[in-house]
């Protein structure tokens, strides 16, 4: 299996800081996104390419590891049972175990999971391990031992799923799991699956929220912008406004507003913990419709010549 360099998936030099890391992975997934590409296989690889480079560049200790050793597959000689200075009964060969745990840290299958659950991982010679054997295995002839292992990975979730909550599936070393995403969950949240991780360790999810066209998050207010018809703005009227919830509200604009004046609809941002919402910022953009008719522009003619500049 060929892997793609990491930095080349997000296009970003490997001196790049954690800000342009960040930056490249938020223009891309917010390119690549299922919503924008329904339907789009490339797009999609695509999509999750870009989710596992930056599980692992985003995070320093992976991307460390990452920086020495390369995929998760190309394990250093000696990391695996029967490889030069490998395991031997309880011997770890002077190789720490906790930098072997990072090297089943796998991405999660559909918008997460574990990079390598599909045909599991390679030993330096090429051979393909399971993951079972690698947990199971490592014990010397005639005994079996099963280590504990916590292993971790990122979620990625919409903005509207992240406000609502929502319901996911993900697999881990080839057992699908079920859990649920609370209403109002952060960026960089964690949730914990007690006991469901390899050996009956724990799977440890990182949320990762992705950016949505519509709507602007700054702490628990949402800002979006929703068009006005000239006559409404100059005389007042309302306006339907679609919240990130979904509900259809109404806004009254009063007569006289510009374009870029921000309204406020209370109670429809982001959900705090104690039940309350912030607030929704309503930025009104001022249009005029390309097809008008004759006596529209007879109209508009009337009113430049009654308000010339």
């Amino acid at each position: 299996m060929a892997y793609k360099d990491y930095y080349d998936v997000l296009g970003v030099s490997r001196s790049a800081s954690d800000a342009d890391v960040k930056s490249a992975y938020r223009k891309l997934a917010k390119t690549y996104h299922p919503d924008k590409n329904a339907g789009d296989e490339k797009a999609a690889e695509r999509f999750k390419e870009i989710g596992e480079a930056y599980a692992v560049l985003s995070d320093p200790e992976k991307r460390k590891l990452y920086d020495q050793y390369g995929h998760a597959g190309q394990v250093p000689p000696g990391a695996y049972p029967g490889g030069a200075g490998g395991f031997q009964g309880g011997d770890f060969g002077g190789f720490d175990p906790g930098q072997f745990s990072d090297f089943f840290q796998q991405m999660f299958g559909g918008r997460g999971g574990f990079a390598g659950a599909q045909g599991g991982f390679r030993n330096p010679s090429g051979q393909q391990v399971n993951i079972e054997d690698l947990l199971g295995g490592l014990g010397g002839a005639g005994q079996s031992r099963r280590f504990v292992q916590n292993v971790e990975g990122e979620l990625q979730v919409t903005l509207e799923e992240a406000y609502s909550g929502s319901d996911e599936v993900i697999n881990v070393d080839g057992k699908r799991l079920a859990l649920r995403v609370p209403a109002g969950t952060r960026d960089g949240a964690r949730l914990r699956l007690a006991g469901q991780g390899p050996g009956g360790g724990d799977v440890l999810l990182t949320i990762r929220v992705l950016e949505d066209a519509r709507f602007e998050l700054d702490g628990d207010h949402l800002t979006t912008t929703v068009d006005v018809p000239a006559p409404v703005a100059a005389l007042g009227g309302d306006v339907k406004v679609r919240t990130l919830g979904g509900q259809i509200g109404h806004l009254s604009v009063p007569p006289g507003s510009s374009g870029g004046r921000r309204m406020r609809l209370r109670g429809q941002g982001w959900p705090r913990k104690d039940g309350s919402k912030g607030d929704l910022y309503v930025r009104l953009n001022l249009t005029v419709p390309g097809d008008l008719s004759e006596r529209e522009k007879e109209l508009y003619r009337q009113l430049r010549e009654l308000r010339p500049g």
